[in-house]
């Protein structure tokens, strides 16, 4: 597959003009609003791509629009350093996620391929160290995804968001080259990632999964709404409601490490804001989604989850396939336990559909 025809798997590609309607109550996804302002209730798939596409250009409306096809160049991937394990080789690499950008990555080749086999991008939480957490036994064992995964035989990639990392200067940079979010940029890289991961031959450019706790967590989701080739997501302690987040103080989502229009645009007010997670999960429908949210997570607050997962079940049962929405919560704090990350790899295993 060309590099550009990748394009076709994207689900939001252009920026709209027209603002999108906005919704007061965004628990109730069942509705959408026509250009007058009327509302209709949802009774097929067809009137829910209608409130789909508002999601996103509510989400764009906060994040700065997905940047157009003409951002993508060649990615001019760069092996820096090569490791040997048990079960795979670890390269450090960097490539081209547009002009004037290289983005650090780590990438993970499980030994002894037959034939092709899925991938899983593998988002880090909140650490200095970025990508690094991911797949360094050095650091929290119950974050090393990227290593456990390619262990069971995914190919793995795991690259640094904005801020993190190797890649701690990228926030100066995006923001002078039309990004208004960190969010957006990393939503970007994130996308050329799976471009990267579709050119490589060990991988079926059709089995395509991410994963990310906490940070990584929402990045998964975000990068979901905006390419459909993800087919899978894992998502650990990465969301609630905003009515729910502290309180409803969205001071935590506004610097530059997120969304600063928050702050600027919205008076980090959940009740100003133009979109909400019960939404974004929504809008991830009917694709499988795996999500761990523990019962006593002091940043996104549990009840918060639960009227999120409550809200976005109706979309998926609309498709057909509730079961493709699961949630686990284990008496836990901000964490992904070892039973509850076992159950992630399994799932992202039956919906990739890796044979061990």
């Amino acid at each position: 597959m060309g590099r550009l025809n990748t394009f076709c798997g994207l689900l939001c590609l252009a920026t709209f003009a027209v603002a999108a309607p906005f919704y007061e109550d965004k628990q109730d996804l069942l509705q959408y609003l026509d250009a007058g302002g009327e509302s209709h209730q949802v009774t097929g798939v067809a009137d829910w791509e209608r409130r789909r596409g508002d999601i996103v250009r509510n989400m764009e409306a906060v994040m700065g629009p997905f940047p157009p096809a003409s951002r993508r160049v060649p990615l001019e991937l760069q092996v820096e350093e090569e490791e040997d394990f048990p079960r795979y080789v670890r390269k450090k690499i960097s490539f081209a996620p547009e002009t004037g950008d290289r983005l650090p990555a780590y990438l993970l080749l499980p030994k002894g391929l037959q034939q092709t086999v899925p991938a899983v991008l593998c988002l880090h939480p909140t650490s200095e160290f970025g990508k690094a957490i991911v797949l360094d036994d050095k650091h929290l064992p119950q974050r090393l995804y990227a290593a456990e995964l390619a262990e069971r035989g995914f190919v793995t990639l795991a690259p640094d968001y904005p801020g993190f990392g190797d890649y701690k200067d990228a926030r100066k940079w995006l923001y002078g080259h039309e990004y208004t979010s960190a969010t957006m940029k990393g939503i970007w890289n994130h996308s050329q990632c799976i471009d990267l991961l579709q050119t490589l031959p060990e991988v079926d450019g059709e089995r395509i999964g991410c994963i990310g706790h906490s940070l990584g967590g929402h990045n998964t989701l975000f990068l979901g709404v905006f390419d459909a080739r993800v087919k899978v997501l894992v998502t650990s302690c990465g969301f609630n409601a905003f009515p729910k987040y502290y309180g409803g103080d969205l001071t935590g989502w506004s610097h530059d490490g997120y969304m600063p229009r928050i702050a600027s645009e919205y008076g980090k007010d959940p009740r100003r804001m133009p979109f909400d997670f019960p939404e974004v999960l929504g809008a991830l429908a009917p694709r499988p989604v795996f999500i761990n949210a523990p019962l006593r997570d002091a940043n996104f607050e549990v009840s918060g989850v639960r009227d999120c997962t409550g809200a976005a079940q109706k979309i998926y049962a609309l498709y057909g396939v509730p079961e493709h929405l699961k949630a686990v919560h284990p008496d836990a704090e901000h964490d992904f336990p070892d039973a509850e990350r076992q159950e992630a790899y399994a799932f992202l295993e039956e919906h990739l559909h890796l044979l061990r």
